[in-house]
């Protein structure tokens, strides 16, 4: 895409921002239910099933903040979003929420009206090739063809790293995973790149996942996390504390299984201005006293939701890594709750 068309694209999407509601949780209350923009079929962080039920990494976010805003995480619809639609679909208020694997970076968050509200899942870039390729190393993929979702910073990343290197390829553009994954099983190109979690996402729904080897190279820092439409820092707010309150619930031992044991007892004053028996933390963000609480009984604490849609134990079997509490040698850190 041209520089004149990229400008022409972020004008659209800023005049579609400015037309939307900046009462997000008015109009999401008004409603009764959230309306959450996801991908639409990346397993482990958001599929439907057979019956059209959702879940995922991603999932759970967005059924934790209808835990947070209405005491209940079913209130909320999915609607499936692709890698060049999300965006307008946030800003145009067609979405109040993106969840969607959607990188942090300076353009989205000062030139697209977004306002991202922290990092729920810290990636990186890498590359899938079929095993009978022989190939070992993203090095030795000098001109090969690649599939490469457009309209993503994974398109972006592939130029630079290539071009450092001083190797050639080919660009095959799909517009969305599914896409990807259907032109890599049939051969339209070499290797696959997109963020190593959804590699690793993608690999685990291939019949044969052993038949294909993701590279070890990761070439960029990919921080995936919620967007809101900015101009909206009370609902921001409300999406960002709720993620908040995720990671410190997993710091302070919250669980799904001893949340009402600590509500009613617990003495460490974090707890309980966490789970609303102290303060007024609800009150400054618009939500009842035990809104915290509430979201986190949905799917657990993070490390609750980590484990059963993406973790070590599931087909898509990915390590903490970074994604790690920082006691733990992670960059997880929520801020103070007080």
């Amino acid at each position: 895409m041209t520089k004149i068309a990229i400008l022409g694209t972020l004008t659209a999407m800023g005049l579609a921002a400015g037309a939307a509601s900046a009462a997000t949780l008015d109009d999401v209350k008004a409603r009764g239910e959230l309306i959450c923009g996801v991908n639409p079929g990346l397993t482990g962080f958001a599929a439907p099933d057979a019956s059209g039920n959702w879940s995922g990494f991603d999932i759970s976010l967005c059924r934790a903040i209808a835990g947070a805003v209405f005491g209940d995480g079913n209130k909320v619809r999915f609607v499936p979003t692709t890698s060049e639609t999300r965006f307008t679909a946030l800003a145009s208020g067609e979405v109040d929420v993106l969840v969607r694997n959607s990188t942090w970076t300076f353009s989205r968050d000062a030139d697209l009206g977004l306002d991202f509200a922290g990092v729920n899942y810290y990636d990186g870039q890498g590359f899938m090739v079929h095993q009978d390729l022989g190939v070992t190393s993203a090095k030795e993929l000098d001109g090969a063809t690649i599939c490469i979702q457009t309209g993503t910073t994974t398109e972006l990343n592939l130029a630079d790293y290539f071009a450092v290197n001083g190797m050639s390829y080919t660009p095959v553009a799909v517009q969305s995973n599914a896409e990807g994954e259907q032109q890599y099983l049939a051969g339209a190109c070499d290797a696959y790149t997109t963020d190593a979690s959804g590699l690793a996402a993608t690999r685990a729904a291939f019949a044969t996942p052993a038949d294909h080897i993701i590279l070890p190279e990761i070439i960029s820092k990919e921080p995936l996390g919620p967007a809101t439409r900015q101009g909206d820092s009370q609902w921001n707010d409300i999406v960002r504390w709720t993620l908040n309150a995720l990671v410190a619930a997993e710091e302070y031992g919250v669980t799904s299984a001893n949340i009402e044991e600590l509500s009613a007892s617990s003495q460490n004053p974090e707890v309980r201005r966490l789970l609303g028996t102290e303060g007024t933390l609800g009150e400054m963000l618009g939500l009842d006293a035990d809104w915290a609480a509430n979201a986190i009984s949905v799917g657990g604490n993070y490390g609750e939701i980590f484990a059963a849609t993406i973790g070590e134990q599931t087909p898509i079997g990915l390590a903490r890594g970074l994604n790690a509490q920082w006691t733990q040698g992670g960059l997880l850190y929520a801020p103070p709750f007080r």
